[in-house]
């Protein structure tokens, strides 16, 4: 299956599962996306998230990609998107935030490990 048909099917299973609006602000970046959407980077290294706080606008996909050598997982302090697996070096995880809003959010496994998507 292409990659396309994967994200419409993904969203589609999405919306299925959790019906249309339950699932919350912001959806998972498997679900399809346009080409031309914006796409903003936090990276995690010395156990942050760099930048700490990162502003976006709405339909902007934030990727998260470890750049330590222990496992980390996003997890949003407010259940509004949903929790990454464990991120082992290299791995990256996103999220396409698309309304305006302050998202929290921090490491599972390390929790004081803390940062902020605000989007304009």
């Amino acid at each position: 299956m292409n990659a396309k048909r994967q994200g419409v099917t993904a969203l589609l299973m999405g919306v299925l599962c959790c019906g249309p609006g339950l699932a919350g602000p912001a959806l998972a970046a498997e679900a399809a996306s346009p080409a031309s959407a914006m796409t903003d980077q936090v990276e995690i290294k010395n156990f942050a998230f760099a930048p700490r706080t990162l502003t976006v606008r709405a339909g902007t996909r934030v990727v998260w990609t470890n750049r330590d050598d222990e496992p980390h997982r996003i997890a949003s302090a407010g259940g509004t998107f949903a929790a990454s697996n464990a991120l082992d070096t290299s791995d990256s995880y996103a999220v396409t935030f698309a309304k305006p809003g302050t998202y929290a959010y921090y490491c599972s496994i390390h929790p004081m490990m803390v940062g902020t998507i605000i989007v304009q």
